[in-house]
């Protein structure tokens, strides 16, 4: 006895075939840079400049160990680790209460403010604001210390902001509404009723904080010429590009790498149920 397939369910398979073709195309483009800066960070210099197979002919772990000797990378660590925690923590912070503020609020020059964050998310000057922020923390005492690429990096929040707003808009006004006839003032209301509940969003835009934190390499390397000791790991990471004999060291720029990647997935691991809850939050709706 023959089974027909049916025209529908034809349609069917062959649209899960293209969603899984596509889904498998682009976990090969996501991993596969990771995966050969994870094995040429096990190959020989040499190897790596003549080039060759993808595997290394012999496995140099050696490689972890020269980078992070060479490059302190235990210093440079704690110094990223703390701009970024310090600077995602802000950024919530401020990004939140501005967005809550906007969201149940009505006060003159509100739509301004919201055009302003709008330009500062959408229009980049890029270097041109570096001299005016550098005289800025100058002038605060600020330029010879990591509390300068912190202030300015938790200003930056305007994408921040509009991630949370959302958020904002889809919790009931009546919540707060009722915490007010309960006695609870403005400020309560947002620390102890509204903020809990916006864990996903925090959670999605926190990690969107770090990595923006973690990876930012202008700043921190215009505020730190002078203090070596307050360079972060991005910075740190360009003295592995030569070595004491001149010559370029590509293996251990991928070991120092990748070291470096590895904070940014524990931190998805940290914040991943946050994107399964907004994923399935949009699902339902």
């Amino acid at each position: 006895m023959t089974m027909k397939i049916t025209k529908p369910r034809l349609g069917r398979w062959i649209g899960r075939a293209v969603v899984w073709a596509f889904l498998l195309v682009t976990a090969i483009l996501t991993l596969f840079p990771v995966l050969l800066t994870l094995f040429g960070s096990l190959k020989t210099n040499a190897e790596l400049l003549t080039g060759g197979s993808v595997l290394p002919q012999t496995w140099q772990f050696g490689n972890y160990v020269d980078a992070w000797k060479q490059s302190n990378f235990a210093l440079f660590t704690w110094n990223s680790a703390y701009v970024s925690v310090v600077v995602t923590i802000g950024t919530l912070l401020v990004a939140a209460m501005a967005a809550y503020v906007v969201d149940r609020r009505a006060f003159p020059g509100k739509s301004l403010y919201v055009g302003v964050q709008a330009a500062m998310m959408f229009v980049s000057v890029g270097a041109v604001v570096l001299r005016p922020q550098f005289d800025l923390m100058v002038a605060l005492g600020l330029n010879t210390s990591l509390w300068g690429v912190i202030l300015i990096l938790i200003a930056a929040h305007s994408s921040t902001y509009f991630i949370l707003i959302g958020f904002f808009k889809a919790i009931p006004r009546e919540l707060d509404e009722a915490a007010m006839i309960d006695g609870s003032s403005f400020t309560r209301t947002f620390f102890t009723v509204i903020l809990p509940l916006l864990t996903p969003g925090l959670g999605v835009a926190g990690l969107f904080a770090f990595r923006h934190a973690w990876n930012e390499y202008i700043l921190p390397l215009v505020f730190t010429m002078t203090n070596p000791k307050l360079q972060t790991l991005t910075v740190g990471l360009a003295n592995l590009r030569y070595g004491t004999s001149a010559a370029m060291q590509v293996n251990l720029m991928m070991a120092g790498a990748f070291l470096s990647i590895l904070p940014m997935l524990l931190v998805y691991l940290f914040a991943n149920k946050s994107f399964m809850h907004v994923t399935a939050g949009s699902v339902k709706g």
